[in-house]
């Protein structure tokens, strides 16, 4: 028998059984999701979290990490095309309009998400950070979900994702 023959049935089996684990697994939130809007409630005021335009991916792992890019798609260039040249002014909005971090998460029995640690962030003041479902809540409805942030000053964040295909 060929080597062809033989390696074709046993990767499509592999893919089969793949696909069958991760159908059947229980966490709802696993996969890249996309983000939709943000709206930014501080003392009442609803205002978009990340202008107009917001961009942004999450992606959940099955080995229980994850990564969050938020921005807004309408922060300016910079006048340099290097990095760490940017004015003052130029650093200061993007600071304020964009954050990426990353870390681990967990779920519950249910698969339900339970919360996070942030291992690395944009902002400093994240890395070591532990959110629970006081502070984070995710609510997956087939492939959407809804993540709601609450900061310690009480103001709330508001975003409708989207899962990637």
């Amino acid at each position: 028998m060929p080597a062809s023959r033989f390696y074709l049935p046993f990767l499509i089996g592999i893919l089969v059984m793949g696909s069958a684990a991760e159908a059947g697994s229980p966490n709802q939130v696993l996969g890249t999701w996309r983000m939709v809007s943000a709206q930014l409630d501080p003392q009442g005021a609803n205002v978009p979290a990340y202008g107009a335009k917001p961009n942004g991916l999450l992606s959940f792992t099955p080995d229980m990490h994850f990564v969050e890019v938020l921005t807004d798609a309408d922060v300016p260039r910079f006048a340099s095309d290097a990095r760490g040249e940017g004015t003052d002014a130029e650093n200061r909005i993007a600071m304020a309009k964009t954050i990426g971090f990353f870390g681990t998460y967990t779920v519950d029995e249910a698969g339900e998400f339970s919360g996070n640690r942030v291992e690395g962030s944009t902002f400093p003041n994240w890395i070591g950070t532990v959110r629970t479902r006081k502070e984070l809540r995710l609510v997956v409805d087939g492939d959407n979900m809804t993540e709601n942030f609450q900061r310690p000053d009480g103001t709330t964040i508001a975003i409708r994702w989207e899962r990637v295909r």
